[in-house]
């Protein structure tokens, strides 16, 4: 059907009069409006991925487009330039390749006293699967019970365990205000001679995943997982002014987990050693830290800032505080149980 119909004379022949062009000179300029109309704010739409994914356009108005959110890029290093090692990362599997080059002597020490002894079979049966696979490993057990503490009868490749006797401590908070005190006499004898690195490790862990020599660095700090992220204001550093770990407002990037730090012998050694000297000074003056023993590594981490800082991936439980990883590679069986009722506690044999 023809859109605009034609006059007929009598003799049939088409004749258009004035009144048609006029009509049809307006309807054509009525349709090129709306096409011209709709294909403008087609074009002027922004090309750049950032307006696609969002739904904007330059003028700011939403569309109806679903807005797409990308997955956060997880930091790889901190403001002073350390690498933040997260497991599966490229720099990651570049550290791992470096370290694997040469040969290195690494300690993993932990102590087993009172009640913590029954975790100790699943922490070293997991560290021989997941702890620097492939790498000369000696374990140093700190323990008050060494003639009760049933060990393995056989170890991997390149592994060996070490038993260091140590005062009873039957209560845990005489732990806490020895603990940095019993390490750094374990690392002046026999530790220092025997091994090039040494990380400390809470017993009531267990290692699910590898963890290898991205770890490896001069000061190793581990990022608290259920800090990571928070702002400054949340961490619980000590704020006493008279204790020796206080850390005042303008103060600290991180909040580090006493659970697993580390690093070349000599780094660990000086921070045992001055964190059991500041111990000692507040204990004389009858002050406690808020946190122990992690609140004086925090205050001396202030100060020394680490050269590696591990992600929550190594220091990792369930909660609904703790930060979201790619990868738990170490859980926290000690804090996982606490956050159990007694009847989950005993069918996880916490």
């Amino acid at each position: 059907m023809a859109l605009f119909p034609f006059c007929k004379t009598s003799s049939g022949a088409v004749r258009v009069t004035r009144i048609h062009l006029v009509l049809y000179s307006f309807l054509l300029s009525v349709i090129i409006y709306f096409l011209w109309g709709h294909k403008a704010p087609a074009s002027g739409e922004s090309s750049h991925t950032v307006f696609h994914s969002l739904g904007l356009k330059k003028d700011g108005l939403m569309t109806e487009r679903i807005i797409i959110k990308a997955d956060p890029e997880w930091p790889m290093e901190t403001p002073w330039g350390a690498p933040l090692v997260w497991g599966d990362s490229q720099i990651s599997t570049w550290r791992r390749a470096k370290f694997a080059q040469r040969e290195i002597h690494t300690g993993l020490l932990t102590l087993v006293v009172g009640s913590y002894k029954h975790f100790f079979h699943r922490f070293l049966s997991s560290a021989e699967t997941f702890f620097l696979p492939g790498q000369i490993v000696t374990y140093y057990i700190l323990t008050d019970t060494p003639h009760s503490l049933e060990l393995p009868n056989k170890l991997g490749p390149e592994r060996q365990l070490k038993v260091i006797p140590i005062a009873e401590l039957p209560r845990w908070d005489r732990l806490a205000y020895r603990r940095m005190s019993l390490i750094a006499d374990a690392i002046r004898d026999p530790i220092s001679s025997e091994v090039e690195y040494i990380f400390c490790a809470d017993v009531d862990q267990t290692f699910l995943a590898p963890v290898g020599e991205e770890i490896l660095g001069d000061l190793v700090a581990t990022l608290h997982p259920e800090l990571y992220g928070m702002p400054r204001k949340a961490f619980p550093y000590e704020t006493e002014v008279a204790s020796s770990a206080c850390v005042v407002e303008e103060e600290g990037d991180y909040y580090y987990t006493s659970e697993l730090y580390g690093g070349l012998v000599a780094e660990v050694f000086k921070l045992a050693r001055s964190c059991s000297m500041l111990i000692t000074q507040d204990q004389g003056n009858g002050v406690v830290a808020r946190g122990l023993e992690e609140s004086y590594l925090n205050r001396y981490l202030i100060d020394h800032r680490p050269t590696c800082v591990l992600s929550p991936e190594y220091s990792w439980w369930e909660s609904s505080l703790t930060a979201d990883v790619p990868v738990s590679r170490v859980v926290s069986l000690g804090r996982q149980c606490s956050s159990y009722d007694k009847e989950t506690r005993i069918k996880h044999k916490c």
